[in-house]
């Protein structure tokens, strides 16, 4: 195995990624309890398909086994492509004016380009070593990819599709997030227990923070004073001032979280919960757990989390789909069959 990412504790008999290592020499990854990739979920298991007030544009989810990506029509939550791209796709971030979108193929070390009108891949370009996290600046024109097997961040100019910097940043590197002002960007460091804070303008890592045990989501508040973190060995999430340079609160949330992303307001924060297969909502301003609902028994492994004003979108491996939760209620309102091992998921118009 070329590289293994993330070797923890209490999960490991559950990473579905190391049946991806196995097959292709890539990140190491959970399993379910057989060893093979678990069998996509029928339609029939699905509730009936629900449309949220607000909920409009594109889900756009990474499906690892099949390398491709779904795309998904918000409005309906009915599957309307399955597109080709690179190896082992995972982290994938739509710019903001929806035209493209862009996926890091962990397998074949690039960033791929997808014409979201044409549904075709239009460029691919080398990256790091098993390439992970994504994430836009606010203006589109730059991408930070985090790169878990050469433990950087590579630059991607979005106008030339170039890599115009590369950053050193701590021990497997797995999520990255840019703040609302698009200064800074913050990387959850999986192999070092940190996040590494990128100045994007110099391009430097300018400080590191603490942030438990294997922090491997990271999310950052609007007013960009706190980050949020998912650690996933310690079961918990932690909150750490950007300014003061310390952990400020830990929140349990159940074992195996892997994902954060903040509500557009701030006021929440989502996290995936792979153990028991839930999804928790924060109080930003109490620091406390206000919601939990299960999305699927033990085994679903809900992933990755995005989150708009209508809905919240968490790809779920165990089960090959991607699960719809009004936000207003904090109930799953659908779930949609999507590819094997579904991992990134993204929003755009």
């Amino acid at each position: 195995m070329r590289f293994l990412r993330r070797v923890r504790a209490g999960t490991a008999g559950r990473r579905r990624r190391r049946a991806l290592g196995t097959a292709l020499g890539v990140g190491l990854g959970l399993l379910p309890a057989s060893g093979l990739p678990a069998a996509p979920a029928g339609p029939a298991s699905a509730p009936p398909a629900v449309v949220l007030p607000g909920a409009g544009g594109h889900v756009y989810v990474t499906n690892q086994l099949d390398n491709t990506v779904s795309v998904i029509d918000a409005r309906t939550n009915k599957v309307i492509a399955t597109v080709p791209a690179g190896t082992a796709p995972e982290g994938i971030a739509v710019a903001p004016d929806g035209r493209h979108a862009y996926i890091a193929d962990n397998g074949s070390a690039e960033v791929s380009v997808l014409d979201t009108r044409t549904r075709k891949i239009v460029a691919t370009v080398p990256v790091g070593k098993a390439p992970s996290g994504v994430e836009l600046s606010p203006d589109g024109g730059f991408l930070y990819v985090a790169n878990g097997g050469s433990n950087s961040v590579s630059v991607l100019d979005t106008r030339t599709n170039r890599v115009t910097a590369s950053v050193p940043v701590g021990i497997s590197p797995v999520s990255v997030t840019v703040s609302r002002d698009g200064a800074e960007a913050y990387v959850a460091n999986a192999g070092s227990g940190s996040v590494s804070v990128i100045d994007t303008r110099t391009r430097r890592t300018t400080r590191v923070l603490p942030a438990g045990r294997s922090p491997v989501g990271v999310a950052v508040t609007p007013d960009g004073r706190s980050v949020y973190v998912a650690d996933e060995v310690a079961a918990s999430v932690s909150v750490v001032g950007t300014r003061t340079g310390t952990i400020t609160a830990t929140v349990p949330v159940g074992e195996g979280p892997f994902d954060v992303a903040l509500g557009p307001d701030g006021r929440s924060a989502y996290v995936t919960a792979l153990g028991p297969g839930q999804v928790s909502m924060i109080d930003t301003r109490s620091h406390r757990v206000s919601a939990t609902v299960s999305v699927g028994p033990p085994g679903t492994d809900p992933f990755n989390v995005a989150v708009t004003p209508g809905a919240v979108y968490v790809t779920q491996q165990g089960a090959g789909t991607l699960a719809v939760i009004d936000p207003r209620t904090f109930k799953v309102v659908t779930t949609v069959t999507v590819g094997s091992n579904p991992y990134g998921v993204a929003v755009g118009p």
